[in-house]
């Protein structure tokens, strides 16, 4: 069985993607693995259904369920196994027209920040709900911070006449 390999574009060499998923790599002093940073997926999603409850005048709560398909064939033997979880939490921004009078155009842009995993042969998350939750409110505070600094750049200066 021949094995898939990606040419990377600094050097001429190939790699095998099912040897390197796997290995520690290291982002800003903190060890991972999987996917190297930069690294990119495409994915195909079928019709899903996306529900939601207006709580606000301008606060609704959704839910949104899909099967997601690579849109083209992993590299055999890369990723994960069959049944693990991810838990995910997803900062985005949605821009929707309406075209008509039942549908719109819909684009979405954002951050989508891993909180824990679960792997298939366990039964227990990488992280506890607790450290899940302090994740997340770091993610939020830095969101935040970032927000402000934009904010302070982008504010006129005024100068004083004295």
């Amino acid at each position: 069985m021949q094995r898939r390999t990606s040419t990377t574009k600094l050097d001429d060499f190939k790699i095998d993607a099912t040897s390197t998923y796997n290995e520690f790599k290291e982002f800003k002093g903190k060890k991972y693995t999987g996917m190297r940073v930069g690294g990119r997926h495409a994915w195909y999603y079928d019709k899903g259904e996306w529900k939601e409850k207006k709580i606000a005048p301008d606060k609704w709560e959704f839910s949104y369920n899909v099967r997601k398909r690579r849109a083209w064939d992993a590299p055999q033997g890369s990723g994960v196994p069959v049944g693990t979880q991810y838990h995910w939490y997803i900062l985005a921004d949605q821009t929707v027209t309406k075209l008509d009078a039942n549908n719109y155009s819909t684009s979405m842009t954002g951050l989508k920040y891993k909180l824990a995993h679960k792997r298939a042969e366990r039964n227990y998350w990488s992280a506890s709900e607790s450290q899940q939750r302090s994740a997340l409110i770091n993610i939020l505070q830095e969101t935040i911070h970032e927000l402000k600094r934009v904010e302070r750049l982008q504010s006129p200066i005024v100068l004083s006449s004295t």
